[in-house]
């Protein structure tokens, strides 16, 4: 079996990613054929992804699987789907809360949610992880209205807001239950607010934090320490060998230059993020709350309010976090919100390249 010939998929810009958005009836059932399947649709592997729907950049190429969920208090389940650019690899190891920004108008474009008059809020369950968010978006007389004047960072022009609210997880907010541990020789805040991140003073790895991405990149020192530091990251948060996935993320910090709390670069994993993702962002804001973390110390918080500006590479992006102390002297996240925007790019079908390689 080699999956269908053509699949019906719509094309959305959800935050700062671009990704194919499925019905999971549209797709093989066997996790096997279907990874198969989005190979050949987003055109890897191959640097350029010339003969799919991917752009060449992990941003760009991602997958939203959505279906209606039997879970009780959910709408929707959004499964997400990491497309490897040059390798024949397709991974579920990790959320993505920029794609997130789309699964809720994409579920009301698709009949799984019933629009409201003025506008709509779907639940949705995050299949990767297990976790929760409710989005809620504009939708006057009934139809999903893209058009607006919110504009986030990394992306061109304004468009309707997402708002993208995350109820307090279930995972602990510090995996290792300290603010700070010693990460392969370097001092680190191993936190998950959303997505396992490891939260790393630039200084620490001779870097000022204010790099470009591709210079960033291009410092083999560099990456061959962050390779070190997520390996034993991964074991220190319970999630075994990471050599092969995407997760934990590792993000360098430094004081902020624009009137934000800290300015970040972002790896996933070796590729420097142009901005940042939604749920790291989440889980460096929570990190910069917590007393004795290298985070906390190196941001500027704001004497009041929730919200938090995450400045990065191509501008910033605003959180509102807060988080509490627990009864065994640990934190756990309270509130979490973030506002996105999201755009339907295309809405039609695919043709996957062949099996074989052919062309049709």
């Amino acid at each position: 079996m080699t999956g269908p010939a053509e699949v019906r998929c719509m094309l959305m810009r959800g935050g700062t990613s671009k990704g194919a958005y499925f019905l999971a009836e549209s797709l093989p059932a066997g996790p096997a054929v279907r990874d198969d399947l989005l190979l050949r649709v987003m055109g890897s592997p191959d640097p350029r992804q010339i003969d799919g729907l991917g752009g060449a950049h992990p941003l760009t190429s991602k997958v939203a699987v959505v279906s209606p969920s039997t879970h009780p208090e959910v709408d929707v389940d959004y499964l997400f789907l990491q497309v490897a650019v040059d390798r024949p690899e397709v991974t579920d190891r990790q959320n993505c809360g920029n794609l997130l920004a789309g699964v809720g108008p994409f579920a009301v474009e698709r009949g799984l949610v019933a629009a409201g008059d003025d506008e709509t809020s779907v639940r949705i369950r995050m299949v990767n992880s297990g976790d929760f968010a409710t989005a809620t978006f504009p939708t006057p007389g009934g139809r999903v209205d893209y058009t607006g004047v919110t504009k986030i960072s990394g992306v061109p022009g304004t468009a309707a807001a997402v708002v993208i609210e995350f109820p307090p997880g279930k995972s602990r907010l510090l995996p290792t239950g300290n603010p700070r541990d010693t990460v392969a020789g370097v001092g680190a805040t191993l936190v998950d607010n959303g997505m396992p991140t490891v939260l790393i003073p630039a200084g620490a790895l001779k870097a000022t934090g204010y790099e470009e991405p591709k210079d960033l990149e291009a410092d083999q020192e560099l990456a061959a320490r962050l390779h070190d530091i997520r390996l034993a990251a991964g074991q220190l948060m319970g999630l075994g060998d990471v050599s092969g996935t995407t997760v934990p993320k590792l993000t360098l910090l430094a004081p902020p230059r624009h009137g934000g709390a800290v300015t970040t670069r972002t790896f996933i994993p070796v590729r420097c993020h142009t901005s940042i993702g939604v749920l790291g962002a989440a889980s460096v804001a929570a990190g910069l709350r917590i007393e004795g973390s290298v985070a906390h110390d190196i941001a500027v918080l704001p004497e009041q309010g929730d919200r938090l500006r995450i400045e990065h590479p191509s501008g910033f992006t605003d959180i509102e976090s807060s988080i509490d102390h627990t009864s065994d002297g640990g934190f756990r996240a309270r509130r979490t919100a973030v506002v996105r925007t999201a755009r339907k790019i295309f809405d039609g079908t695919v043709f996957p390249v062949p099996p074989t390689g052919g062309r049709s």
